[in-house]
């Protein structure tokens, strides 16, 4: 039942209940990042070969004979040009290789655009007051470049379509101060919307009173796909050349996600008159970017068609993740009609959209009960959510099995208070009914196989790291296991305290509830 068409009654007692369900969240000792767009430690070691893709010295030879190790190159190797092109659907001459953030490059570009403007004849923009539509939700980094460059940020609604293109029009037409658009065309962050084929026709033909108006077309995500039939983009550059405006569109992207965060090549293409006056202006501040790690990646992914393959291992990885928190939130909150979400193609964010002023405090709870989230009003231009109602939720980063919670088909399970110590006189077989009465949930017929009775002597004594001696009784057997528990950031010392203590690691065995099973499928119990 929606939470709106309950009585104050109801109401009431559905608090009592999932506060009882999050105090036992709480409890649990939580520790869930979900605040930020990375990959997985699984999805950085996909990359594991760019490491020793170049060895030694002989290995720092371009194609044409380039020594990588010395100065030149200055917008980046042939071969890494023809091999990052395809990305964004251009030629190599349309294409310049960066370093590895295109965040930097964003940045880069307008700072260069405010000191010294954009090459069509204008003032540069620091001469002039400076307005730039954000489409939002959005993404919280290009707010922040902008801002700090004192622009006034004016907000564009998005929809499945992209940016509200009516808006955006009339806006552009009539006002000269608006320099520009951020864009993230494709799985945008953080809504996953791709932009459609009208969108795209009408951000490249629209008629613009300020001469230098340039769009920021951040493709990110321009690979990551998370379907078997990928969105598709129609290509913005090709776009504006067919409406006389061939020197409108600033597209990037990067392998951030793809290899290496910090450790990737980051692109940015134009036409190519702006590809010249953006060189002519690099030459100051540059003789090259990394040409070994350009290299790194030519050697590692070979071709266009092996870096797609490479994309399939990623998608493997992290495809499931999203299901989970999409199919938890059609479990949990779907039928409270309390919020919405879109299900992305493809990506790195679910963004969700709670009831009006409920976000801050969201995330709030969440963060006190173990769960990070990127805060509240982060989508939206100076971090003001005017609804505070969009949150961006980033399954990428932790581990699939810390995504899960101990849930039935209608949520937490858990034994209620007047039941916790009968549990040791519990028939052999419990009803659906009786079952039900005592998790106070609706609940399908069961039947109880019998009971496993763990005792637990638990060692604390040494950092990160907890030894506990379970004995455990189940259907007429007792045994002993040795469990050790500790942090993933702190791999070694169990296994230094097991050294000294004289313990050896023997071969792995299943767990006790497992064994459990297995003794239970033995008798017959189940």
């Amino acid at each position: 039942m929606k939470l709106t068409e309950m009585s104050a009654e109801e109401l009431a007692a559905f608090k009592a209940e999932v506060q009882k369900e999050y105090d036992d969240f709480k409890a649990q000792g939580l520790s869930l990042n979900m605040a930020r767009g990375k990959p997985s430690a699984e999805q950085l070691d996909l990359t594991e070969g760019l490491l020793t893709a170049v060895k030694s010295s002989e290995d720092c030879f371009a194609e044409d004979g380039t020594d990588c190790r010395n100065y030149g190159g200055l917008d980046g190797l042939p071969e890494a040009k023809a091999l990052f092109a395809p990305m964004l659907g251009v030629t190599p001459d349309e294409l310049i290789i960066c370093g590895n953030s295109s965040l930097n490059i964003m940045y880069d570009t307008i700072a260069k655009f405010m000191l010294f403007g954009t090459g069509d004849g204008e003032k540069p923009w620091k001469d002039t007051k400076v307005k730039w539509l954000c489409p939002v939700p959005g993404y919280d980094r290009h707010f922040l470049i902008t801002e700090k460059m004192g622009f006034e940020l004016v907000n564009i609604p998005m929809d499945k379509n992209g940016p509200d293109m009516d808006m955006v029009e009339k806006l552009v037409a009539e006002d000269d101060t608006i320099k520009g658009i951020w864009c993230v065309p494709m799985y945008a962050n953080p809504t996953g919307t791709t932009y459609s084929d009208e969108v795209v026709k009408r951000l490249a033909a629209m008629k613009t009173k300020a001469k230098d108006f340039k769009i920021f077309w951040d493709n990110a995500y321009c690979i990551h796909h998370l379907s078997d039939t990928p969105d598709t983009l129609l290509n913005i550059l090709d776009e504006c050349e067919k409406a006389g405006n061939p020197d409108r569109v600033y597209m990037l992207a990067s392998t951030s996600k793809v290899t290496f965060p910090g450790a990737g090549v980051a692109m940015i293409a134009s036409s190519e008159k702006n590809i010249k006056y953006l060189k002519s202006m690099m030459t100051v501040q540059t003789i090259g970017y990394d040409k070994i790690n350009q290299l790194r990646h030519v050697k590692f992914f070979g071709t266009y068609e092996n870096l797609m393959e490479h994309m399939k291992k990623h998608r493997a990885i992290i495809e499931p993740k999203f299901k989970i928190v999409l199919d938890t939130l059609e479990k949990e909150i779907a039928p409270l009609g309390i919020g919405s979400w879109e299900k992305p193609n493809g990506g790195y964010f679910i963004s969700f959209n709670a009831l009006n002023g409920c976000a801050k405090r969201i995330c709030q709870l969440c963060k006190e009960a173990g769960v990070v989230l990127t805060g509240a009003g982060a989508t939206y231009p100076y971090g003001k959510d005017p609804d505070d109602s969009n949150i961006r939720i980033a399954p990428t980063f932790p581990p699939e099995n810390e995504l899960k919670a101990p849930i039935s088909e209608n949520g937490a399970l858990h034994v209620k208070k007047e039941f916790e110590r009968e549990l040791d006189s519990l028939p052999e077989t419990l009803t659906a009914q009786e079952l039900s009465q005592l998790v106070g949930r609706d609940f399908p017929d069961a039947d109880l196989a019998g009971s496993l009775y763990t005792q637990r002597k638990l060692c604390t004594d040494f950092d990160h790291v907890e030894i506990c001696l379970d004995k455990s009784e189940y259907l007429g057997l007792t045994d002993y296991e040795l469990e050790l528990e500790y942090t993933a950031d702190y791999p070694e010392k169990p296994l230094e305290i097991l050294k000294n203590a004289g313990i050896t690691q023997g071969e792995a065995v299943i767990g006790k509830y497992a064994r459990f099973m297995e003794r239970a499928k033995k008798l017959g119990k189940c």
